[in-house]
């Protein structure tokens, strides 16, 4: 990937959702998120399904984004608060091979169970997987969409998260136009910068979910990404000619190989990460299950067999799942 362009500092950063606040539920469970990382926990940033409102089922996750200064200490303490589910020593151990680590932590309120899949990454990381440097693209597209800061130690770590955010997002058009035409709009941007990071995952929606994510998001996106093309036409990367946007000069072979494998790597990465929840993610296997139901609506019945020893007996279906899933073929 090329090097970082520079933040328009002029642009205007109060349109791009970042600090509007989350729901009222979403920011006391961050709290109580936050506080199970202790003196660790630098940031809580609030991003998903609910983030979007689009969540239409009381058992939906709440997503986070947990951002701790050192791992070793976080999962220490997290160990004291929530239990030897935790495994610091192989968290600890799988976050510095892979980051970020999946976690579920629950609170229990007036309202009942909530829960919150949090992925659990360090300042540093952050930083480094919302710049050029990045190794997947697992963080950057989920920073690309809505994400709201939900809880910060102080002002400065919050800062200096948010700048992490707009980094990842100031980089969207070095690899998007990669995979647009020579000739495109903003819905066409943000349609493209979505669906290329959706078809490099593995994921239980069909391709059509590309679609409910713009709709859920389409005025954020816009605010978002309109000054980014601009700045880019100022720059001359772009013509504009009244809401089109002319590529001025083709992106070389050379680049997009770049890109593309990059790309290709990146899905490899990704998939493999998931391979770390059985180890870290209490009730894996239920949540995954209830994901599928929800994105799908396949209720998948697990046999007594699959559930006792699921990293066993389970790798047929899972097979079979990913042969017939809703986004395979598209």
């Amino acid at each position: 990937m090329e090097a970082d362009p520079p933040s328009c500092i002029r642009r205007d950063r109060s349109a791009d959702g970042l600090q509007e606040a989350p729901s009222p539920t979403a920011v006391a469970l961050a709290a109580q998120v936050a506080s199970n990382f202790g003196g660790s926990a630098h940031a809580v940033l609030h991003y998903g399904s609910r983030a979007q409102g689009r969540a239409s089922r009381p058992d939906s996750a709440f997503d986070f984004f947990v951002v701790v200064t050192s791992y070793d200490e976080a999962y220490r303490v997290a160990a004291t608060m929530l239990g030897p589910r935790c495994r610091p020593r192989l968290a600890v151990a799988l976050a510095q091979l892979l980051p970020p680590n999946a976690m579920s932590i629950r609170r229990y309120g007036p309202s009942g169970e909530q829960e919150a899949k949090c992925l659990i990454i360090s300042k540093r990381d952050l930083q480094r997987e919302c710049s050029a440097r990045a190794r997947d693209h697992f963080v950057q597209a989920r920073m690309a969409q809505t994400v709201r800061l939900a809880w910060a130690r102080d002002a400065a770590s919050a800062d200096a998260v948010l700048a992490s955010v707009r980094q990842a997002r100031d980089r969207s058009f070095d690899w998007t136009r990669v995979f647009l035409p020579s000739s495109f709009d903003l819905p066409q941007f943000c349609r493209t910068l979505i669906g290329v990071s959706f078809a490099h995952e593995i994921r239980a929606e069909g391709v059509g979910h590309v679609e409910v994510l713009l709709t859920a998001q389409r005025d954020l996106l816009c605010a978002i990404y309109h000054p980014l093309l601009e700045e880019a036409a100022a720059h001359g990367a772009l013509e504009r000619l009244g809401d089109v946007y002319r590529q001025r000069h083709q992106v070389g072979w050379w680049r997009r190989w770049r890109v593309r494998s990059y790309f290709r790597w990146s899905k490899v990465r990704t998939t493999v990460r998931l391979l770390k929840h059985p180890f870290l993610y209490d009730d894996w296997l239920e949540y995954l299950t209830r994901k599928i139901d929800r994105s799908t609506g396949q209720k998948i019945t697990l046999t007594a067999r699959e559930q006792r020893r699921p990293l066993i007996f389970l790798w047929p279906r899972v097979f079979r799942y990913l042969r017939s899933r809703p986004q395979r073929g598209h």
